[in-house]
């Protein structure tokens, strides 16, 4: 029997995965790989009025509603917002949850981003994925080592910018033109996280700003109206060096840039 393909998309909070990443996995849904989904924050500082406890019921709703538009498995979030540190015991919790989906494609944020929730999010991803087969590395909880080959891929920083307002360029543009209203659909699942941003961060139009992101990747590729960028990360410890299942499964939609 041929082993299920498996994609997993990690990101820093609810609605990341919605911004920069959703209509990748929506291809490859499309491709024959099962989904799943995780933000290891819980969105609890998403809010200007309610509760902690509130709004973390609310924005895990939300974000297992927009799991759920795709088909995807949504993993439960593991800490806070601004808690996503880069140390053993959350490390731990993140390992347990790659070894329990075994992912062949591998979805993480930037690994420079505007704020360190992000970054961290993608450090933490990429350390469970290289102990993924290591023995001695203990989980919490407890999950056996698995021995699947990973292939890594960073998603743009928001704004497709990094800190000092440098433009990151993707090495793999991925087509996602005719999914816009699918992606606006999955993101709107949101609603709280719409209000905090018009407020707090100044984006008039929380749908928009996602069009935005996408647009400027599409200009960038010279191909398509509107994609999402991506790219790989070096392979030493997670596959072959060739190895490019992203690509492979979508083809002509992921376009390689020039470089």
């Amino acid at each position: 029997m041929t082993k299920q393909r498996r994609a997993f998309a990690v990101a820093a909070h609810p609605d990341d995965i919605e911004f920069l990443m959703s209509g990748t996995l929506m291809l490859l849904g499309r491709a024959g790989y099962e989904l799943h989904t995780m933000t290891i924050a819980n969105g609890s500082c998403g809010t200007a009025h309610l509760s902690r406890e509130a709004i973390v019921r609310i924005r895990e709703a939300e974000a297992q509603a927009a799991a759920a538009s795709i088909g995807a498995q949504h993993h439960d979030s593991l800490v806070d917002d601004l808690a996503i540190f880069y140390e053993p015991q959350l490390l731990a919790r993140v390992a347990a949850v790659m070894r329990e989906v075994a992912p062949e494609i591998l979805l993480l944020p930037s690994p420079v981003d505007y704020m360190e929730d992000h970054q961290n999010a993608a450090r933490l991803g990429v350390t469970a994925a290289f102990g993924r087969g290591m023995p001695n590395f203990a989980t919490a909880p407890l999950r056996p080592p698995v021995d699947q080959a990973i292939t890594l891929y960073h998603a743009q920083p928001h704004g497709n910018r990094d800190p000092l307002r440098q433009l990151i360029v993707p090495e793999i543009a991925v087509d996602v033109t005719d999914l816009m209203a699918e992606k606006r659909a999955m993101l709107a699942h949101h609603a709280s996280q719409k209000r905090w941003l018009d407020q707090t961060q100044g984006m008039d139009s929380y749908l928009d700003a996602m069009s935005t992101i996408c647009r400027e990747i599409g200009e960038l590729s010279g191909r398509f109206t509107y994609a999402e960028g991506w790219r790989r990360r070096l392979h030493f410890g997670f596959c072959a060096a060739e190895a490019d299942p992203l690509s492979a499964a979508l083809g002509e939609r992921a376009w390689m840039l020039p470089t």
